[in-house]
């Protein structure tokens, strides 16, 4: 393995450049372009019985969709610095309906799916599934505005539209 020097995508010299992508990755097949996170259940995740407990799904998704977006170019970051577009802005939560299905366990490993159900003028619905050897334990409709740091929804940049465009249905 060798060693690289920090740069944007590998600030870390120590770490092997073909050390995994923490941030998942964007699939493209027969159903569409979508993103998929690896997620590993640990101790902190479930209650007493080694279950998950309902709101980690809630924090994996969150996960996801960040990623989903950090892997699409445009990162929360950017969003609220406004190096992203014209005024400084974020994606947040409007709303969000759940489905619990089947109970996930400590050392699963499961994978957390993001697709693009709608883009809007100001926002993007999201489905986000989790699973577990292919089998559905947990999905949620997301519906996201872009909210100025001012409090004002704005419209989707032409780029943002693009990036996730080309992953809706």
């Amino acid at each position: 393995m060798t060693q690289t020097k920090p740069t944007e995508t590998n600030p870390a010299p120590h770490v092997p450049r073909n050390w995994p992508d923490i941030a998942g990755r964007i699939v493209e097949d027969a159903t569409g372009r979508h993103h998929v996170l690896p997620v590993r259940v640990y101790f902190e995740d479930t209650d007493f019985a080694q279950v998950v407990y309902h709101a980690s799904y809630v924090r994996w998704c969150e996960r996801g969709r960040s990623d989903f977006l950090r892997l699409l170019g445009h990162d929360a970051r950017r969003l609220i610095d406004g190096s992203d577009s014209h005024e400084p802005a974020a994606f947040v939560v409007r709303r969000m309906n759940m489905d619990y299905f089947r109970p996930g366990r400590i050392d699963d490993l499961l994978e957390v799916e993001t697709r693009v159900k709608e883009i809007g003028g100001a926002s993007l619905t999201l489905t986000q599934t989790v699973m577990r050897d292919g089998q559905r334990l947990f999905e949620a409709e997301v519906v996201l505005v872009l909210v100025a740091v001012s409090g004002k929804p704005l419209r989707l940049s032409e780029v943002i539209r693009a990036a996730f465009g080309g992953a809706a249905p």
